[in-house]
C-alpha cells in the first residue's frame, strides 16, 4: 500500500513512518512545501496513494500570541482543506483518508466517549469541530474516512515525556496546577498499531478515540511517574507560571478531558499498554535514563 503522509518527521509521524514502512508499506511524505504550492503540485505529490493520513498541525506547547493561534488554526483547517480538495481532484482516489482530531473537542465535566457529541465551546473546542468538518468532507468523496481523536501521547523520544522526564528524574516534578483535571493518554506504540488496525478493516470509518482504557487525574500520573522513576513528584506546578509562560494556552494545561474508547475494542483492538504503569515502566525503562533524539513537533 502506498500512503501518503503529513506531518511525517513531527514525533507521531516518525513512529508511524517507522512501522509503515516495517510492514511493507510504500511511504510519500507531503512536508509545509508540497502544503504552499499550487494544487497541481499537491495532486502529484498525492497521485497513486492507496491512503492519506494527515498529521499536520502547529505544536499548542508554546505561549499563544493571537498569531500562534491563527497558525494553530490554519496548519489543521487549511491542510485538512487543501488535502480533500486535492482528493476530490484526483482520477483515481485514495480508498482511505485519516485525519487527526483532538479530545480538546470535549469540555472537563464528564467523562466521553465516541458515542457523545463534542460539547467544548472554548477555542481547541471550535477548532476541532471545523477541523473534523473538514475531514468529513472526504466521506462525501467516496473516501472511506477516519477521524482519529488522539489522547495525550507518551513516549520516550517526544512528545509530552520528553518535557516531563528531565525535572522528574531530578525529583523537581509534580502535578500540574491543583492536579485534579483528567489526563487520557496512549502509548505511542498503541497509537500506532490503532492506526494500522484501523487502516485494514474496511468496515472502520467515522471517529475513534485513541485513547488507553484507563484515564487518571493529573496528581496521580504525576505519582506514577514519580514511582516508576523512584523519585519524589510533589512540587506543584503554578497556574500563574503557566499563565506567564503560555497565555491562554496554559488553560489546555490545567483542564483535562475524561475520555475513553469504545469503539477501538469492537473492532477488535487491544492495548498493549492498559494502565499508566505499564506505559511508564516501558517509557522510562523501569526506572533507568533512556536516550532521547531530538525530534520536531508533528507539523506539515
Amino acid at each position: 500500500m502506498k500512503v501518503a503522509i503529513t506531518g511525517a518527521t513531527g514525533f507521531i509521524g516518525r513512529h508511524l513512518v517507522q512501522t509503515l514502512k516495517a510492514s511493507g508499506h510504500e511511504v510519500q511524505p507531503i512536508g509545509r512545501h508540497d502544503l504552499q504550492q499550487d494544487s497541481v503540485h499537491l495532486r502529484h505529490r498525492l497521485a497513486g496513494s492507496d491512503a492519506v493520513i494527515n498529521l499536520a498541525g502547529a505544536p499548542i506547547n508554546r505561549r499563544w500570541s493571537n498569531a500562534w493561534k491563527q497558525e494553530i488554526r490554519d496548519s489543521r483547517i487549511n491542510t485538512t482543506r487543501l488535502l480533500v480538495e486535492a482528493m476530490g481532484q484526483l482520477g483515481r482516489r485514495p480508498g482511505l483518508f485519516i485525519s487527526t482530531s483532538a479530545i480538546g473537542a470535549f469540555d472537563d465535566r464528564g467523562h466521553y466517549t465516541e458515542e457523545d457529541t463534542p460539547n467544548a465551546d472554548d477555542f481547541l473546542g471550535q477548532l476541532s469541530r471545523e477541523w473534523e468538518q473538514e475531514a468529513a468532507k472526504a466521506d462525501k468523496l467516496g473516501v472511506r474516512t477516519l477521524i482519529l481523536r488522539f489522547g495525550l501521547v507518551l513516549g520516550p523520544d517526544g512528545g509530552l515525556m520528553k518535557q516531563l522526564l528531565p525535572p522528574f528524574r531530578l525529583g523537581l516534578g509534580g502535578p500540574v496546577g491543583n492536579g485534579h483535571q483528567a489526563f487520557s493518554w496512549i502509548h505511542i506504540d498503541d497509537l500506532v498499531r490503532a492506526q494500522l488496525h484501523l487502516m485494514h478493516l474496511p468496515e472502520a470509518s467515522g471517529v475513534f478515540h485513541l485513547c488507553a482504557p484507563q484515564p487518571l487525574s493529573n496528581r496521580a500520573f504525576s505519582r506514577a511517574l514519580g514511582r516508576v522513576l523512584k523519585r519524589p513528584a510533589v512540587i506543584p506546578v503554578p497556574p500563574l507560571l503557566l499563565k506567564l509562560a503560555f497565555g491562554e494556552g496554559a488553560e489546555v494545561m490545567l483542564s483535562g478531558q475524561w475520555v475513553t474508547s469504545t469503539r477501538l475494542p469492537e473492532f477488535g483492538f487491544r492495548f498493549r499498554y492498559e494502565d499508566i504503569d505499564s506505559a511508564l515502566e516501558e517509557i522510562t525503562g523501569g526506572g533507568r535514563p533512556v536516550q532521547q533524539e531530538n525530534s520536531g513537533e508533528v507539523n506539515g
